[in-house]
């Protein structure tokens, strides 16, 4: 009778470690389904939520750090034709977007729309000089003039550089050509970044992902244009924090011939060799119809010519390439770095004196930009210590109910086999 009570007993114990394994197998969707649905609802950005009020809010620090180009022969360029020779200049940093969105407007289907007050705050600390710095660069006023004038006015823009002794290349100080100086020769503002201060960037219409969290904060339209897509690129690990590192694929710069969504980029067939240059995007459709060209630093997956006919650049694409780590779990960007380069046209002239030695036309490089944000150390504390050490917690759970249950099994279940079988031994010996 003891032998049956023991083991009915062992039985139990099998049956109740395969219980407790099922309940740790049962706790792996539904943990995550748990975990999936709290994240949800926290990370959306929805009114009420964890993640609205960071968003509304300036966040982490965002720096644009620049690099200026400086001319170092730019008298033998329009002397003598020589090919320009360039060599890079900064960083110089400014601290930006750091004034709450404006004109928020929530749609219904799960997207809202802002506007991004501009600003920007030199930081002396992480620059290589004051932005007094001087630096020749090329001459913002001619360039734009030379496209925006018909060739048949180009008499007329010839004699306004030669009253104003202006010249193809000009020397100004960093602060003059990012934020502004008046031309003498336009008698207007001119600068890359003209207006800036008091103006906003957007309309941004981003995603909310109430339906979809891993499209949360994902630009749907800017100014009414889609945004571009990137790549999975690697899996990163940033202050202890798995993340999905994405990257621009080379194929959204590359030229109309290749990827014929480029089409709308090639205005100048002379300028983009009948639109076989890669790697620049013709936007002066969205500034006015002034020749600017965007692209990666220094040329980056762009066509060679575009090296040629400017000396001193040296791409790469782990100093060059733009990327974006995100959070997997909740889809939030927790580190990026935009680098872009802005670039614009001259090119020869029979009319224009300081163009007469200019033998072809030429997408020359402005400055390129880096404007990154970070996650900072008390946030990745703060987000392991609420979300991450949660997730850990359930999975260790997980993994000890099912090793602990299927121990229990397997070991009862050995030790009924074995009380059996000295049952039965008992008996054939009786």
């Amino acid at each position: 009778m003891a032998c049956c009570s023991t083991r009915n007993g062992l039985i139990a114990g099998a049956v109740l470690g395969a219980l407790v394994a099922v309940l740790g197998g049962i706790l792996i969707p539904v943990g995550d389904s748990i975990i999936t649905s709290t994240v949800t609802k926290e990370a959306a950005i929805e009114n009420g939520t964890t993640a609205y009020d960071n968003w509304v809010s300036t966040g982490a620090f965002v720096y644009r750090q620049f690099w200026l180009f400086e001319v170092t022969n730019p008298a033998e360029v329009v002397n003598q034709g020589a090919t320009p020779e360039v060599v890079e200049k900064g960083p110089y940093t400014y601290r930006t977007r750091y004034l709450p969105k404006e004109n928020i407007t929530v749609h219904s289907n799960n997207t809202i729309a802002f506007l991004l007050p501009a600003g920007a705050i030199f930081e002396r600390w992480m620059s290589v000089g004051p932005e007094e710095d001087n630096v020749t660069v090329l001459n913002l006023a001619v360039a734009g003039a030379y496209s925006l004038m018909p060739e048949t006015l180009h008499g007329l823009l010839n004699s306004m550089i030669n009253k104003n002794k202006t010249s193809l290349f000009q020397t100004r100080s960093v602060k003059e050509i990012l934020w502004g100086y008046t031309d003498p020769m336009l008698r207007k503002e001119v600068g890359v970044f003209v207006p800036y201060n008091g103006t906003y960037d957007g309309y941004y219409n981003v995603f909310t992902g109430k339906d979809d969290i891993s499209k949360v904060a994902t630009i749907d339209r800017w100014q009414g244009q889609r945004s571009v897509s990137a790549e999975f690129s690697s899996t990163v690990t940033l202050k202890g924090i798995k993340m999905y590192r994405y990257t621009l694929p080379p194929l959204l710069l590359a030229a109309p011939s290749v990827n014929p969504d480029n089409k709308c980029f090639c205005g100048n067939v002379h300028v983009t060799k009948n639109c076989t240059i890669g790697g620049v995007l013709d936007i002066s459709s969205c500034r006015d119809k002034v020749p600017i060209y965007i692209s990666l630093p220094h040329f980056l997956h762009g066509s060679e010519i575009l090296r040629e006919t400017v000396r001193g650049l040296s791409p790469s694409t782990e100093h060059h390439s733009t990327y974006l780590d995100v959070e997997p779990t909740t889809g939030f960007t927790m580190n990026f770095a935009k680098r872009l380069q802005i670039n614009m046209m001259y090119g020869p002239s029979s009319r224009i004196t300081i163009l007469n030695k200019v033998k072809d036309y030429t997408i020359f490089p402005v400055l390129w930009l880096n404007e990154t944000a970070t996650l900072d150390d008390e946030t990745a504390d703060m987000f392991k210590a609420e979300l991450t050490s949660r997730v850990q917690t359930l999975e260790a759970v997980q993994i000890a109910l099912l090793v602990l249950g299927s121990v229990l099994c397997v070991a009862c279940a050995i030790a009924a086999c074995v009380v059996r079988s000295k049952r039965e031994k008992g008996k054939a010996a009786a």
